[in-house]
């Protein structure tokens, strides 16, 4: 995990998904580097409830690996990208800028 912090709101994480296999190791690590709480779903609906209340997004969010992963689990990759960019269209105040590394 690489992450710098600049007051509450942290400037800016990487999640590294070249490694990830499934979709339930994906949502492992989204809670670990964004900081879920313990009791985080581990589902997509899950996911939208932790970022529009529960956590701050950093600043920046960098997916390292995106294309691994968009080829080996095209429909979750899809699904983390459209979340994400909702979340920046309804949240424009506290968007964080997404960069598909």
């Amino acid at each position: 995990m690489d992450v710098k912090e600049e007051g509450t709101r942290k400037k800016y994480v990487v999640i590294n998904v070249e490694n990830i296999k499934d979709s339930q190791e994906l949502h492992k690590l989204l809670k670990s580097e964004l900081e879920f709480p313990h009791f985080y779903g581990m589902s997509w609906d899950a996911f939208w409830d932790a970022i529009t209340g529960l956590v701050q997004l950093p600043e920046v969010t960098i997916i390292k690996g995106y294309k691994i992963l968009k080829k080996d689990l095209p429909q979750d990759a899809e699904i983390l990208v459209n979340t994400l960019e909702r979340y920046n269209n309804l949240f424009s105040l506290f968007r964080t800028k997404l960069i598909l590394d």
